[in-house]
Order: C-alpha cells, then sequence, then structure tokens
C-alpha cells in the first residue's frame, strides 16, 4: 500500500495536495488542527475545507493534531510506517505580522513542528519523500538592496543586474538581513530539512515559496495577498496598501503548478534540495497592477486607503527564479497565469458570497 502524508492538509496547498495525490496513492493521511482559525478568525478557518476533502475524495483519513505534538504524530507514522512513501509537509504560522505576537507560537508551530515531522520520518519512513514548503522570507530583506528603478506602477530591479531576467536564484545569501520573526523560525526549518537531506541521506527538497495562491485560499489581511484582495473587490470591504507607494512586485504560484513541482520531484528524488518557487516572469504583479485587474474583473472600483509604513521585512520586489528546478525536472511548466489564478478567485468568492 502507498501512502502519502500531508500536514495542513485543509490548507490551500495542503488541500491541493490531497487532491493531486489521491488518486496516486492509495491512502491519504491528512493532518490539520485548523490553528488557521487562531492565528486570523473565523473566516480565515479551514473547516469547510476539511468537510469537502472527507466528502469528496474517498482515500482521505483526515487527523486533528497538532504538528507541535510529537507523540500524536508518533502514532500515526508508527501505524503506516512501512507504507509511508510521501510527505508534504505545509502546516505552519505563515505571517510575519502575527508572529511578532506570539514569538513562542510562531516558532514552535514551523521549527519545532518541522523537527518532530522530519525526525519521524527518518525513524519510521527514511526511504520516502520529504517536501517542505519553505519560503522566499528566508532570504530576508536582502532583496531590497538589489538594484531597484521606480516605475509607473511597479518597482523593477536594473536590466544590468544578473536577477533581471529570470528573478532571484538559490544563490541569494539568507544572512545578516532583517527576516522577520516569521522568517526566522522558517529558516531554522528550511535549514533542518536541508540536513536531513544531507546528513542522513533523505529524499528532502525544500521549496521556498513566493506568494502561493488559488481559489481555495482563505486569505486575510495578514496572510493571502490576492485572495484578501479579491474578496475586499468583490465585498465592497476596505483594502489597505502598506507602503513602498503601492508599487512593491510579487511574483504568484497557482497552487496546483507548486503541487505538479512536488510531483516531479517524487518521482526522481534528490537529497537535501532546495528550490526557489514562485511565478517567476511568468506570473508577477505589483499591488497597483493587483488592483487594476481586480477591478477589471469584478467591475467594482475597490475601497482601499495607502499607509506610509510598510510591514517590517517585508520585500519591495520579489521574483523567484525557477531556473534550477527546471534544469532538474525539465517537463515541469506553469499552467496557470496571473489572469488565470484571479479569474478563478472571482469565481470562488461569487460562489461564498
Amino acid at each position: 500500500m502507498k501512502v502519502a502524508i500531508v500536514t495542513g492538509s485543509a490548507g490551500l496547498i495542503g488541500s491541493e495536495s490531497v487532491r493531486f495525490f489521491s488518486d496516486k496513492m492509495d491512502l491519504v493521511i491528512g493532518i490539520d488542527n485548523d490553528q488557521r482559525a487562531y492565528f486570523f478568525g473565523k473566516d480565515a478557518s479551514t473547516e469547510r475545507s476539511k468537510d469537502e476533502l472527507e466528502e469528496s475524495i474517498q482515500n482521505y483519513i483526515h487527523h486533528a493534531i497538532d504538528i507541535r505534538n510529537y507523540e500524536a504524530l508518533k502514532v500515526v507514522f508508527k501505524q503506516y510506517a512501512s507504507d509511508i512513501q510521501l510527505i508534504i509537509h505545509t502546516a505552519a504560522q505563515p505571517s510575519h505580522d502575527w508572529a511578532a505576537k506570539e514569538p513562542l507560537t510562531d516558532f514552535t508551530i514551523n521549527a519545532n513542528g518541522t523537527l518532530n515531522l522530519l525526525e519521524l520520518t527518518r525513524l519510521h519512513a527514511p526511504k520516502a519523500v520529504f517536501i517542505f514548503t519553505s519560503t522566499n522570507k528566508v532570504y530576508g530583506d536582502t532583496p531590497n538592496y538589489l538594484p531597484l528603478i521606480e516605475q509607473d506602477k511597479r518597482w523593477e530591479i536594473s536590466e544590468e543586474h544578473a536577477y533581471y531576467e529570470h528573478g532571484i536564484d538559490e544563490s541569494m545569501s539568507i544572512d545578516n538581513s532583517k527576516h522577520s520573526l516569521f522568517g526566522a523560525s522558517k529558516v531554522a526549518a528550511d535549514v533542518l530539512a536541508q540536513e536531513y537531506g544531507k546528513y542522513f541521506g533523505m529524499n528532502v527538497a525544500v521549496f521556498r515559496g513566493g506568494c502561493l495562491t488559488g481559489p481555495n485560499h482563505s486569505g486575510t489581511q495578514l496572510h493571502g495577498f490576492l485572495s484578501y484582495l479579491m474578496k475586499c473587490a468583490v465585498t465592497g470591504n476596505h483594502y489597505t496598501v502598506f507602503g513602498y507607494k503601492g508599487k512593491q512586485v510579487r511574483d504568484n504560484i497557482h497552487s496546483y503548478d507548486l503541487v505538479n513541482m512536488f510531483y516531479h520531484f517524487y518521482m526522481n528524488p534528490r537529497q537535501g534540495e532546495v528550490y526557489n518557487a514562485g511565478g517567476g516572469r511568468h506570473s508577477n504583479c505589483s499591488m497597483t497592477e493587483a488592483i487594476e485587474i481586480c477591478e477589471q474583473i469584478t467591475g467594482n472600483k475597490m475601497n482601499f486607503s495607502y499607509a506610509e509604513d510598510n510591514r517590517i521585512g517585508d520585500h519591495i520586489w520579489y521574483i523567484s527564479d525557477v531556473s534550477k528546478f527546471k534544469s532538474h525536472y525539465p517537463d515541469w511548466n506553469y499552467k496557470y497565469d496571473l489572469n488565470d489564478i484571479l479569474e478563478q478567485i472571482f469565481s470562488q468568492q461569487i460562489k461564498l458570497k
């Protein structure tokens, strides 16, 4: 029997992973205790997503386990030990703003929780593939010191710079920068995952995500930029743009495209690899550009205001270079671009309205 374990299974990337791998595995075990509702309130709860997975995926079993609870996790790993083929670890505290409110909660979930899962994999399923969803925040604010040029609607990097054509690659240093406490806890988990791959020879990949998005995202003000922006465009709720003249740039990758990257790695794994994973030059926008697209799709004028103070450690310009992954897995490519993503989010918001 082939078993996959997905943490954060009711969240954006977790639920996409469950759906994607449900027809490739005999059993998918979901681990998710809806911490998102605790972080961001009931509107961000993943309970509805969990219910949909249980109703629609026949070979899905859900466990409401906190990943900080080593003993509870151990029961699951021991039960399926010889059959576990894949662990996709997406559970996290995902907001750098929220992390500053409860640093101990943030670190124990992001770092200690990841260590629990890596160690249980080593002890009970050492040949399984372990995929960790890290973040571009491990680079801290180093991208803000690149030679950036202000344009009409966005910041852009100088055409003379090596990062201009494809974006930021994995060679960027993670040292001597301001990460936010969230970024620091993810750095700890990121390096742990690499080490288990390299030191113990385990099949571990670290995917440093840009803006991960899609129609199943429970976006909130503190996390889920495109989803929350479209929600405000549909409902007329107020949206606040924080700093950088609203010209800050993010690349956006559809949850399906990211999980398809996981699949390609699973089929031909390596030990302790790190990949930047975002929309790249294929799918990116500034805040100003995103607002304009949301207005075009909805036909509504957005209710937003501008706050001069940017979020601490926030990026001015970040576009992921996915060339390394493409060189290792040349059959992978994007399925969705920015307009596809926003159209899908809009359709989902209309259903929920």
